[in-house]
């Protein structure tokens, strides 16, 4: 229950009824829910008309302890020290009428279950006959009632006009549970499979919650303040929580109430603490060796004693993993292994068997051949029902066991190997399968195929396509007697996206893929070498792929057919996107990630998410962009899956904003790196350094960076990819002096551009020769270059790189005076499509060069302009560009002015806020900007 439900459950019986109206609140819950959160709620909430508080607690004796009357304003620290003693219902009128004649009293009683008797007669005597305007909240544990049903040991003659609301707190839900981690934590470092892992783990007891969080705190803190961009440096993962200690609270807790159970009942417990999941009646007892009779009474008194739960029907256990893995910290060895033994017999009669769960047993009791066994079925199971990722968690852990002899570990690293390229692997993924291809004794072509997986799994969910490349090189030889297999490694290493080897070596493995496939019956080789040559073709901008893209089998049957389709998919749909075939793009992102869910194909559907942050970046649809890229880092533990399509999301998105120090961070990542990460996301990439270099004024940096990027592109030779550099490449070349190299530059592109289906590349092009023909001063030819450029750009669509031009064509037009109308009207309507988009530092730089030519504003009355205290216009501007992180001199060079004035204008900021760091400015200025 969040405390929205609680404000709408408490509003009318506690903070909106009249003054001299009684009231009565219970709240239950069992150890651990959030009772004494929901109080310290309570008495932070504003209640209007409220003349005075008393809080009760009781000592473990069961005396009472009484702190107040207190006033709703008092300092708690100031309070009158609490007393105790024994109470009387006269002593608690007396106190409750010190808040005045008809005004409301708030009585808290915390943990009445602990109340002696004479205390519960006290509290039920007042409540029998309430004083007016006397609102009484009291908390409790149902399951450490002296009587259960009777919160206070006998029946209450509660008034019929006395309202009694009941709040039962349970378990927090998964959103609950992941607000808390986010906020004690932080957002990056809360990956989804860890947020679900925390909610199983804890069972949503929010102290629970609390404390493991604690224990990840401090046991791993965060490098230093991180920005947004530090993606997945500390990021938590699944295993993190597992490997997370019981939290002593909860620990002591659970000895507590299992020391005040009698022997026969608390080997009831154990046994469920053994078996760690949910379980009926009959199976507790015969795993606890008891009768049939005790097995029932005690578990009634387990039941009753709030130990175990009733879970579903006739299914019973502890509240949650953790608990149970504090109670089996207690079970003496002797008896846990007999109980292991038991479990293990009572889990074989079920039909289907629980694998996993009987697997665990098998293993604690020393059946080693069983236990590899039902791992293997397990897995097996997992990878038939589309679940490979418990496949791979699965078989990861046994494949690190000591106990694993050597001949069942082929079996168990194909699954795994398999199962890695489908789903999403985690960071022991590439050790695993590195020691098994290392095993000169498994057979040459077991060995290859692991190779084969371990290659996909580098280049693809690793982002690690230079050694990728490597393993699958050596795979096709390996897999020499086994064609099938080789044309998967082939069909691989065609795709033009590994970072190593020209697009001619490419096409030669395509070709031989083909020829391999052709030849070959297998229906999964044909698709997977078919969705290859669909996805190498249309990457280059040959619109022969289109064609063979439709010809892949969408309705087969089999599995995984449809998944190499969905593949294929996704992977048209992300070479549609660098092309600028945006219409495709979406049609084809609508059908991939359907196909994928259909087959099992977890990380396909994944690169489709991906590919559709790009789509939405390029097509300038930011509206919660930069929260959706955070989720999807988050969708994964970290090292299991690439971030680049999200970081180069962040970093465009943080350069158009001015955050400038969150660009460089979001462009360390390793798959934006010129050695691993895919061709087309390393030249965008570049793209945006150049772009950084040249915003800071650093025109040797933007050029090196320029000439590095150009010459990676010219080895791989696929010009289409080149349109998200192009531009910057050549611009930044021309300021380093480089004018002929330049040119030289944007006559490569044509020409490898040339026959090709590639709208941003065309566009690309037309900007680079705008640039060109301003650099040669060849102004009026550079104008309609410019516009040639915004229209290209406007009709795919992609606003922010129209706007940019329309910004670079206004420029000109000024610079040569040749139309000073035309030049104003496209730099007013660059800063509009800036404003909408978002793109505050590209608005501020716009607005100042506009600001900079005559007849572009009013002119305004003599003298220095009064704001009476609020921020002027330019020192709104500043401020934003402030809080984003620009220096005072990056500021001074977008708006033109001197860093003196740009200090000054920040000083004035920071006093009219009343902020006390550029990181509060922009936000404080807005509010500031809101409120006036």
């Amino acid at each position: 229950m969040r405390e929205s439900e609680w404000e709408k459950a408490v509003r009318g019986p506690l903070t909106s009824a009249a003054p001299g109206t009684s009231a009565l609140v219970l709240v239950e819950g069992e150890a651990g829910t959030g009772k004494t959160r929901f109080v310290q709620w309570l008495l932070a909430l504003s209640q209007p008309g409220v003349a005075a508080r008393l809080m009760v607690t009781f000592e473990a004796s069961g005396a009472p302890v009484v702190d107040g009357p207190c006033h709703p304003n008092d300092n708690v620290s100031v309070r009158p020290a609490a007393r105790s003693g024994r109470l009387s219902a006269a002593s608690l009128r007396e106190l409750a009428a010190s808040g005045g004649t008809g005004s409301p009293v708030l009585l808290v009683v915390e943990d009445v279950h602990r109340a002696d008797e004479q205390a519960a007669h006290v509290l039920r005597t007042l409540l029998a006959d309430p004083p007016a305007g006397l609102r009484v909240v009291m908390t409790y544990r149902p399951e450490e009632l002296a009587r259960p049903g009777l919160v206070l040991g006998a029946p209450v003659g509660y008034p019929a006009e006395l309202p009694v609301i009941h709040l039962r707190l349970g378990p927090l839900g998964a959103a609950d549970v992941r607000r808390m981690a986010v906020d004690a934590l932080g957002d990056d470092r809360c990956s989804a499979p860890f947020l679900t892992r925390l909610h199983e783990r804890t069972g949503g007891i929010a102290q629970v919650v609390t404390d493991v969080l604690e224990e990840l705190r401090t046991a791993a803190p965060p490098p230093g303040p991180r920005s947004s961009g530090a993606v997945g440096r500390s990021r938590l993962t699944a295993r993190d929580v597992d490997e997370a200690d019981v939290p002593l609270r909860l620990a002591e807790s659970v000895a507590g109430r299992l020391a005040a159970l009698d022997e026969v009942p608390r080997s009831l417990v154990w046994a469920a603490a053994v078996l760690d999941g949910t379980a009926s009646e009959d199976e507790l007892a015969a795993v606890a060796g008891l009768s049939t009779e005790n097995g029932r009474a005690s578990l009634v008194t387990a039941l009753c004693e709030g130990v175990l739960h009733e879970l579903g029907t006739d299914q019973y256990g502890l509240r949650s993993p953790m608990e149970a893995a504090a109670v089996y910290r207690l079970v003496p060895s002797p008896v846990r292994s007999e109980l292991h033994g038991r479990a293990a017999e009572a889990l074989e009669a079920r039909r289907p068997a629980p694998w996993a769960r009987l697997a665990r047993h098998q293993l604690a009791t020393g059946r080693t051949t069983d236990w590899i066994e039902s791992v293997g079925n397990a897995a097996q199971e997992a990878v038939a029902a589309g679940d490979h990722q418990l496949a791979i968690s699965l078989l990861e852990d046994a494949l690190v066991h000591p106990d694993v002899v050597e001949s069942d570990r082929p079996r168990l690293a194909l699954i795994l190997a398999r199962s890695a390229t489908i789903g999403l692997g985690s960071g022991r993924t590439v050790e695993l399968l590195r020691r098994m291809v290392e095993d000169r004794a498994l057979p040459e072509t077991v060995r290859g195929e692991t190779r084969l997986h371990l290659g996909l799994f580098l280049g693809n969910q690793a982002g690690r396509g230079r050694e990728g490349r490597v393993e699958l090189l050596r795979s096709v030889e390996e897999l020499k007697s086994c064609p099938v297999l080789a044309a998967r490694a082939m069909s691989a290493l065609a795709l033009p996206y590994w970072s190593s080897g020209p697009l001619k070596d490419n096409l030669a493995w395509l070709a031989r893929a083909g020829t391999t496939a052709a030849e070959s019956e297998d229906a999964e080789v044909r698709a997977a070498v078919a969705a290859n040559r669909a996805t190498v073709l249309l990457s280059i901008g040959d619109p022969l792929g289109w064609r063979y893209l439709e010809q892949l089998p969408r309705d087969s049957d089999d599995s995984r057919v449809v998944r190499h389709t969905a593949r294929g998919l996704a992977n048209a749909a992300d070479a549609a996107v660098w092309l600028g075939e945006y219409v495709r793009a979406r049609e084809l992102l609508s059908e991939a990630p359907r196909l994928a869910a259909r087959s099992g194909a977890p990380y396909t559907q994944r690169n489709a998410h991906c590919t559709s942050l790009l789509l939405d970046m390029l097509t300038g649809r930011w509206t919660g962009l930069a929260g959706r890229a955070r989720a999807l880092t988050r969708d994964v533990d970290a090292g299991s899956a690439p971030d680049g399509d999200a970081a180069l999301v962040h970093a465009r998105l943080a350069l158009a904003k001015g955050e400038w120090t969150d660009v460089g961070s979001w462009l360390s990542s390793t798959d934006l790196s010129g050695g691993d990460g895919a061709v087309p996301l390393v030249a965008a990439a570049s793209g945006v350094r150049i772009r950084l270099a040249l915003a800071r004024q650093d025109p040797a940096a933007a050029a090196r960076e320029a000439g590095e990027a150009w010459a990676r592109l010219r080895e791989k030779a696929v010009w289409v990819w080149a349109a998200e550099l192009a531009p910057w490449a050549v611009e930044a070349t021309i300021r380093a002096g480089g004018l002929g190299v330049a040119r030289g530059m944007a006559d490569e592109f044509a020409v490898g551009i040339g026959g090709k289906r590639a709208p941003t590349a065309v566009a690309a092009l037309t900007w680079c020769r705008a640039l060109l023909a301003e650099a040669s001063g060849e102004l009026q030819a550079a104008v309609e270059y410019f516009q040639r450029a915004r229209t290209c750009y406007s009709v795919l669509p992609r606003p922010y790189e129209a706007a940019l031009v329309a910004e670079a064509g206004g420029r000109c037009a000024l610079a040569g005076g040749l139309e000073t109308a035309a030049g104003i009207q496209q730099l007013s309507d660059a800063v509009r499509e800036f404003e909408v988009l978002g793109a505050t530092w590209d608005a501020a730089r716009v607005g100042a060069e506009l600001r900079a030519h005559p007849g572009t504003h009013r002119r305004r009355p003599p003298g220095r302009p009064s704001y009476d205290g609020r921020l002027s216009p330019r020192e709104q501007e500043v401020a934003q560009l402030a809080g984003a992180g620009l220096s005072n001199r990056e500021i001074a060079a977008t708006l033109h002015l001197s860093p003196r004035t740009v200090e000054q204008h920040v000083a004035r900021a920071l006093r009219k806020v009343g902020a006390l760091s550029r990181h509060d400015l922009a936000r404080m200025a807005r509010s500031s900007e809101s409120a006036g």
